[in-house]
This record gives C-alpha cells, sequence and structure tokens, in this order.
C-alpha cells in the first residue's frame, strides 16, 4: 500500500536531471530525488526493480515534470523521452566543423546534416549567394530535445543568428556600400585572425582599407578554407590554389564567409577602427603590430620573425630530452617540467614567407610577401 501510494512525485514545474552514462539505477534514481521529480528514493528503486527497469535506463540530459508518476519517469528513463542533447559551436568554426559534431549530437547521418544547410528555401530567405549557410550557424550553446531532425536544429540556429543581428545595423550597410553577406565575409576572416579582442576592429578597418585602395585583401585564412584543410604553415605554394576563397588570386571579398563569427567579429566588420593601416603581422604574444606603409611593415616582420625564432628556439631547448645524470636533479626536473610556450595559429606566423624584399606590385599577389 505504500509503495502505492508513493508512486507520484510531489511539487509543480519542471527539473532538469542528467544521467550520467554507465551510471547504476541508484545513481540515476539519487539525481531525481535530488531534483525532487521523486520523493522517495528507496521505494523507487524498488518500484523500478519490480517493473524490470532498473537495467533498461539511457544516460543523457532530461527534462521532468514534477508530479509525474513514477511510470512515466521510468517510461521517459527507458525511451529517451524528454532526453535533451547539448552542442557548443565555438566562434570561428566551419561548416566542416560543424557539421559532424551536429550529426554526432542528433544521432544523424552526415548526408542528413549536409543537406540541412543547403536549404535552398532558408538560403533565399537570407539573400545567401553561396550553395550553404556557412558562416550563419550562430556560434552558441544549443540544447536539442531527443528526436529533433537536422534540418530542425539548423533552423534554430540561423533563428539565432537573425535575432543577433540587430536592425539598425542594416543602415551600417548603406553606410558602407556592403551587403550583409559581404560584411559576414569579412567578419569571419576578422574572427579567424584576431587574437586579442582590442584588435577586432582594427583588423576590419585593414581589409577595409585594401579594397578601398585596390589592394588584394592577402588574407591567410581565406587560403586555409579554399585548401579544404587545416595546414601548420601557408606556403607559397598554397597561394596558387585556384578558388575564389584564395583572396591572393582574386580581389575583394570571398564568396561569403569562411566560418561562423561571433557578434563580436560581426561589430568589428560593421563599425571598424577609424584608421589608417594596411598591413599587419602577428607577434608570439597574440598581438598584431599595424603599419601604414609596406617599409614599415618590412620593418615589423623581421622584428616579428626574430620573435617567432626565439620561441621556436625555446620550444626546442624546452622539450629537449636531457639525462638525468648530466644535470644535478633539480635543474633536470625543472627542464622536464617547464611548460611550452604558447604559440598563434600557425598560419598567422611569418616564418612561413621569404624576406619582405620579395614583395612587388598588388598585380601579382602570388609572388608577393604575405601582408598578415
Amino acid at each position: 500500500m505504500v509503495l502505492v501510494v508513493g508512486c507520484r512525485g510531489g511539487g509543480s514545474g519542471e527539473a532538469r536531471v542528467v544521467v550520467p552514462r554507465g551510471a547504476s539505477l541508484r545513481v540515476a534514481v539519487d539525481s531525481l530525488k535530488k531534483a525532487g521529480v521523486i520523493q522517495n528514493a528507496t521505494l523507487f528503486r524498488l518500484y523500478a526493480s519490480l517493473r524490470h527497469s532498473d537495467r533498461s535506463i539511457r544516460a543523457g540530459t532530461y527534462v521532468f515534470k514534477r508530479g509525474v508518476s513514477w511510470g512515466d519517469v521510468l517510461a521517459d528513463l527507458e525511451g529517451g523521452k524528454g532526453l535533451e542533447h547539448s552542442i557548443t559551436i565555438p566562434e570561428g568554426w566551419a561548416l566542416s566543423q560543424i557539421a559532424p559534431q551536429l550529426a554526432r549530437v542528433l544521432n544523424a547521418p552526415l548526408d542528413s546534416v549536409q543537406a540541412a544547410v543547403r536549404d535552398t528555401a532558408l538560403l533565399h530567405a537570407l539573400d545567401i549567394p553561396t550553395a550553404t549557410l556557412e558562416g550563419y550557424l550562430f556560434p552558441d550553446t544549443y540544447v536539442f530535445p531527443e528526436g529533433t531532425t537536422p534540418r530542425q536544429a539548423v533552423n534554430v540556429m540561423v533563428a539565432r543568428f537573425q535575432k543577433v543581428w540587430q536592425p539598425e545595423w542594416n543602415q551600417q550597410l548603406q553606410k558602407q556600400a556592403m551587403s550583409r553577406n559581404d560584411v559576414m565575409a569579412l567578419a569571419a576572416i576578422v574572427e579567424k585572425e584576431a587574437r586579442r579582442p582590442e584588435e577586432r576592429p582594427v583588423i576590419a578597418a585593414v581589409y577595409l582599407n585594401r579594397l578601398k585602395t585596390g589592394m588584394r585583401l592577402q588574407a591567410d585564412p581565406t587560403v586555409q578554407y579554399a585548401l579544404g584543410q587545416h595546414v601548420a604553415r601557408v606556403l607559397y605554394k598554397h597561394l596558387e590554389i585556384d578558388s575564389p576563397y584564395n583572396t591572393y588570386r582574386y580581389a575583394g571579398l570571398p564568396p561569403g564567409p569562411i566560418a561562423s563569427p561571433g557578434r563580436p567579429a560581426m561589430i568589428a566588420a560593421l563599425y571598424p577602427a577609424n584608421v589608417p593601416y594596411r598591413f599587419f603581422v602577428a607577434y608570439p604574444d597574440g598581438h598584431h603590430e599595424f603599419t601604414t606603409r609596406f617599409a614599415q611593415h618590412s620593418v615589423a616582420v623581421k622584428s616579428a620573425r626574430r620573435e617567432w625564432d626565439s620561441v621556436t628556439a625555446l620550444r626546442r631547448d624546452t622539450l629537449r630530452v636531457v639525462p638525468t645524470n648530466v644535470l644535478p636533479g633539480g635543474v633536470a626536473a625543472a627542464a622536464a617540467a617547464a611548460p611550452a610556450p604558447k604559440v598563434v595559429v600557425a598560419a598567422k606566423k611569418p616564418v612561413a614567407k621569404k624576406p619582405v624584399a620579395k614583395k612587388v606590385a598588388p598585380v601579382k599577389p602570388t609572388t608577393r610577401k604575405r601582408a598578415s
């Protein structure tokens, strides 16, 4: 009689409960009780045992309504009803990274995700001239209920982008004589290039200044995107790839974004800094040196290269195996424990470039010193 009376939870509202992978019924029941979904853990375990449901629960994050019957709780745990799946899309991820993760989280075929990001109705609604929604799946953390389809998930992510995009930004587009797709293309490059938040508007200004003066953007991240794979360094041979996304060969902005930029990068592209710079080079600490003239840029590149060489030498020394019978124990231990220096994305490292003396007129970008 006691068991029958206790077969319903108390309270109202909803509760989120996490059932870890491989968790026993006892662990799951403790979580249910802590969340207020059930009142008596001992009786619930007995109830589940009598129902032969103590070994068939599914792991995951659930949303339960408080006050539901124990039978409903067990049915949800066994069938995955109410189960949620979470995915975090970092800023700067491309579709090639997002699609497989979304397929994994939704337990859906990758082909279905790839079809969803080519939805012609969405492309038309957003006025996107490219073949996919690259750049328009807004980077954020999403929680999808069990059974969510790739198309539904993509719609949610696009809706998030549309919510982030502010109406007043459309007026700024007119001032800059750019389309929204242009701004998103620029924002994606800024997202890939910037390591320090305060530099985003300056980097955006550099690229816009290049466009205004007829220079090609020569943005390394666009070459990486054109290659379709990450390379440790962008070399001269990579600059030869024939793709409209290769901004060393083709003038202007790429056809569309090369990744999903975050809100700060979008704002930087819309409201760039008022600076005259046309060049920048990355330093090992993550900052960039900005210059207006190529002669200044040449000096900055030499300085940056010296620092990069120092970092490379330091890392080589740090990682070198030193016999403990050569150094005193304390020194050997310190050498072994020394952390490797933090290095920014290799594509921004100027070591792949030859000395700036090879820089020539903008009409032959593939023979020029890379500007960024």
